[in-house]
């Protein structure tokens, strides 16, 4: 009998943010094929009959390739084991979910997904700000700062990403983002919206600058650090 891969969301880092249902499957699995993001104290969840495989993909490192990582769980899977799949954040939310989940249903694996907190709502939590505020910051949007070679994305809807009355949240986008906050000046953003950088969050070497966008734009062209990040800009990001 096949056994079941569980897409288990940790949340941003801190252990106490899992759901009670992530925990318990940490806690039941045979196998845990885990992120970098979503490694540390969260393990600590995990049994002692549990096999730990690291499996986390970082920009400028030498990663294992994504057919890999789904041949994994496949195989784990196939052996009837409980298999779960930690990914940081929400596994929803550029965790290249949809790949892992194909490469399943084409096994014929079982599978389930469970939720957690997203990291954009995590960060927004650490720093006392909500993300939406009725009139002022009517939408929220989710968008990646690097495409698959690294670099800022083609093809951005810039008369979106340039609302004013929106809260955007920039995923791996910290060597982009110098790039990204001229074409939205360009397209008429004001210079001086209010913006967040959220370093680490969720962990104890979490740091919060509250910046402007073309200040943080010229502080991350002299240099942006390994601290896996997150970019928040938009009329609440000031706090």
């Amino acid at each position: 009998m096949t056994g079941i891969v569980s897409f288990v969301s940790s949340g941003p880092g801190d252990p106490e943010l899992l759901t009670l249902k992530a925990a318990r499957r940490l806690a039941e699995a045979d196998v845990v094929l885990f992120d970098d993001l979503a490694s540390g104290p969260v393990l600590s969840h995990a049994g002692p009959q549990a096999e730990l495989v690291a499996v986390g993909k970082r920009a400028g490192r030498a990663s294992p390739k994504q057919d890999h990582v789904s041949r994994l769980l496949v195989d784990h899977a196939r052996t009837g084991a409980r298999v779960v799949r930690l990914k940081s954040g929400d596994s929803g939310i550029f965790g290249r979910l949809e790949e892992e989940i194909l490469a399943l249903t084409e096994a014929g694996i079982r599978f389930e997904i469970i939720p957690g907190v997203p990291s954009a709502c995590a960060a927004a939590a650490a720093a006392g700000i909500p993300l939406t505020r009725r009139l002022t910051a009517r939408r929220v949007q989710f968008i990646t700062g690097a495409d698959v070679t690294g670099d800022l994305p083609q093809g951005l809807n810039w008369a979106a990403l340039a609302d004013p009355l929106a809260t955007t949240v920039v995923f791996m986008g910290k060597r982009t983002f110098p790039a990204l906050a001229q074409a939205l000046i360009t397209h008429g953003l004001p210079p001086e919206t209010p913006t967040l950088l959220a370093e680490a969050v969720g962990h104890p070497q979490q740091v919060l600058t509250r910046s402007t966008l073309a200040a943080l734009a010229a502080q991350l062209a002299q240099g942006s650090g390994d601290q896996p990040a997150l970019i928040l800009y938009g009329p609440l990001a000031g706090g």
